[in-house]
């Protein structure tokens, strides 16, 4: 998506999503339209660098702002790999939140009901939760 340790110079871009972390809103190799410096709100999926590891960027979505930056969980309960293992994410960090994602047609998808199914729901806006509080309070 972008060369570690360098800021991006457009205001979008793409990023891929791997792993698990984020299913069910968003799965392996899902394709994401990021807009670097916008606004995030609590619920809002962001792309950012991983505190421990600065250049690996991580697709979480925004909890709380807390003293020393965003809680950031993944939708997977299942996973590891968000502030729970690591604590906030500072403000510097953040770089950008997810408009949408582009889901890849599968191998498989070759009838025309498959085709259908797969064009209405390839692309989507990824919306911000409003249940972040109700799940944060439930780990």
């Amino acid at each position: 998506m972008t060369e570690p340790g360098r800021e991006p110079k457009a205001p979008f871009g793409v990023a891929e999503v791997t792993g698990p972390s984020m299913y069910p809103t968003l799965r392996h190799g899902d394709q994401l339209l990021v807009r670097y410096g916008a606004g995030v709100k609590p619920g809002d999926v962001a792309v950012l660098r991983h505190p421990l590891q600065q250049d690996l960027l991580i697709v979480k979505r925004l909890v709380e702002l807390r003293d020393g930056g965003w809680w950031v969980l993944g939708d997977n309960p299942g996973a590891e790999g968000d502030s729970r293992l690591f604590g906030t994410v500072p403000g510097e960090l953040l770089l950008g939140r997810v408009l949408g994602r582009y889901r890849p047609r599968a191998d498989g998808q070759r009838s025309l009901w498959a085709l259908a199914s797969w064009a209405l729901s390839a692309v989507r806006p990824v919306l911000g939760d409003r249940s972040v509080s109700r799940r944060l309070r439930a780990r």
